[in-house]
């Protein structure tokens, strides 16, 4: 599976971006879907994650202010990312795996890169 990120970019405090991964290579419909960030010096973190079913789940961090979809017909997932504040600055990753519990993605993106700042 191929994984290809995009919609990164520099937005002010409050603002909004919604992140987009297109996926190829496999059945996209069978994958658990997850979204991490990085930021500078820190560890990774799952940010989202979203099932086959498309339920989903999210970090603390970012309850009520991000949300996840996807879109099986163009094997795409998505994040929209609102209220945006300058701890949200990372480098954002999409991340696929084939069974829902599994403890790490099988397959990651390439990340793109979020700057929160006025």
């Amino acid at each position: 599976v191929q994984l290809q990120a995009s919609g990164g970019g520099l937005v002010q405090p409050g603002g909004s971006l919604r992140l987009s991964c297109a996926a190829s290579g496999d059945i996209f419909s069978l994958y658990t879907m997850g979204w991490y960030r990085q930021a500078p010096g820190k560890q990774r973190e799952l940010v989202a994650t979203i099932s086959a079913l498309g339920s989903t789940d999210y970090a603390d961090s970012v309850k009520g202010r991000f949300s996840g979809s996807r879109d099986n017909a163009k094997n795409t997932v998505y994040l929209q990312m609102n209220s945006l504040q300058p701890e949200d600055t990372a480098v954002y990753y999409c991340s696929a795996k084939k069974l829902y519990w599994a403890l790490t993605p099988d397959y990651w993106g390439q990340g793109t890169l979020v700057t929160v700042s006025s």
